[in-house]
């Protein structure tokens, strides 16, 4: 299997991130004109925080695009850090600002929907990736491509559910996130392994 390919496994998980990232932004930045004057100017400094650390992780990412995986795996040390420190900003602000439950909720939905499309464009990927194979090998990543779907489809199912049962909290939200997040690192790490193995 070429370097090149192993490196897709990271980009997924860096896709992942960003796609959250943007969600996130885009429901905050939504929200920010309904806040009173000097709160929204805290609140937009507070959002201009948050662009440049997923501008600092995005331009991290497209320097590490094409590094092999020795790179990637140091990179990814110095990525986590960085979207965790997006997190408990994100966190912060919605204590601060974001009190609303429909605030929340909206944030939930785009971050959900980020994600679970992240899940589809990976599998989607492994799929077409797997074709290079010989019929031999395309069975185990098909496999592996079809369980990372069936993870997918339980935590769409999950994220749903928590968002029809309305008023939850910021916290718990952002468990099941974090929890649909791990599941998808691990089909990601598993569908990693899946390809090593057929090489």
């Amino acid at each position: 299997m070429p370097t090149h390919s192993s490196i897709h496994f990271y980009l997924n998980w860096a896709k992942e991130r960003i796609d959250e990232m943007d969600a996130t932004l885009a429901s905050l930045e939504s929200k920010g004109n309904e806040m009173h004057a000097d709160a929204r100017v805290k609140a937009s400094q507070v959002l201009a925080d948050l662009q440049k650390k997923r501008d600092a992780f995005r331009d991290t990412v497209k320097k590490q695009a094409e590094a092999n995986e020795a790179a990637w795996i140091k990179a990814k040390e110095q990525l986590e850090s960085e979207w965790s420190s997006f997190e408990t900003e994100v966190g912060k602000y919605v204590e601060t600002f974001g009190k609303q439950i429909e605030q929340q909720q909206a944030t939930f939905t785009l971050q959900s929907a980020a994600q679970l499309k992240a899940w589809r464009e990976a599998a989607d990927k492994l799929r077409n990736a797997g074709k290079d194979f010989a019929a031999e090998r395309r069975g185990e990543i098909e496999a592996t491509v079809k369980r990372m779907e069936a993870d997918a489809a339980a935590a769409e199912e999950k994220l749903q559910r928590l968002n029809r049962a309305g008023i939850q909290s910021w916290s718990a939200l952002m468990d099941a996130l974090a929890e649909t997040r791990g599941a998808f690192d691990r089909a990601n790490r598993a569908a990693q392994e899946a390809f090593k193995r057929a090489a």
